[in-house]
């Protein structure tokens, strides 16, 4: 089966993630607004970077991957040392790449970061079009840290994940999340977005394991175990759910 641009149709998580097909019965479709959270060290850039490099890579469609928390080569160095490769029609961008898109900024938005993040979609969305559809923003706590008006910060973040909706995007939003907080409400960012994929690691069975976690996937039929993970060449595999007795 190709699409309009002749490239062959896959499906998101099913064919870009290894052993996805053990977690999810059907698969998503734009838009998305997927909140990827986890304790540090978890796995979440490389999770996201996997999962976009691979099918960016298999359809030729088009992606871009916003980094705030390290620089484009650092980012691009880490990857490297999983063996997982950019390709040509995935963009990474710091905040760098965003401020020399826009060359006229006044003074007075020289801090509204939302803005700053929608203008460098729109910018490409009319460079690539329709052939625009995923994003990834690594991460959204660096994104807060940055902003300086904090008001109404719920209805600032429902107008960013529509916008995202609105221009027909798979979006994954990096969230860190504290150690033991699977059940924890994310606050506002787990009532506005689409999904949520857990990431950490199962320290009760005597052995420590990755996992990953769907905590909800809306329109989609998908597993709520966890699943234990594994990072070898060319990025993230999942080998399957975790038993009582820690195997899988």
């Amino acid at each position: 089966m190709h699409d309009i641009f002749g490239t062959e149709c896959s499906n998101m998580l099913r064919d870009s993630i290894k052993g996805f097909d053990k977690v999810f019965r059907t698969d998503i479709e734009a838009p998305k607004v997927i909140l990827v959270t986890g304790p540090p060290g978890s796995m979440k850039t490389s999770f996201c970077y996997t999962l976009m490099a691979r099918y960016l890579k298999m359809t030729g469609k088009f992606g871009l991957y916003t980094t705030l928390e390290e620089t484009v080569e650092s980012h691009l160095t880490n990857m490297r040392s999983l063996e997982v490769y950019i390709p040509e029609n995935m963009q990474i961008s710091d905040f760098t790449d965003l401020r020399e898109i826009d060359e006229v900024l006044e003074p007075s938005e020289a801090t509204n970061y939302l803005e700053f993040v929608q203008r460098m979609i729109e910018h490409f969305k009319r460079i690539y079009g329709d052939n625009f559809v995923m994003f990834a923003l690594d991460s959204l706590g660096a994104l807060y840290s940055l902003m300086e008006d904090v008001k109404d910060m719920r209805r600032q973040m429902f107008y960013f994940f529509k916008m995202l909706r609105d221009n027909n995007l798979v979006s994954l939003v990096v969230m860190e999340r504290s150690i033991g907080g699977e059940s924890q409400l994310l606050g506002n960012e787990g009532f506005l977005v689409d999904g949520i994929i857990d990431l950490g690691l199962d320290r009760t069975r005597g052995k420590l394991v990755r996992y990953l976690r769907v905590e909800k996937m809306r329109a989609c039929e998908h597993s709520m175990e966890k699943h234990a993970i594994v990072l070898g060449r060319g990025g993230m595999t999942v080998l399957g759910p975790i038993f009582e007795s820690g195997e899988v």
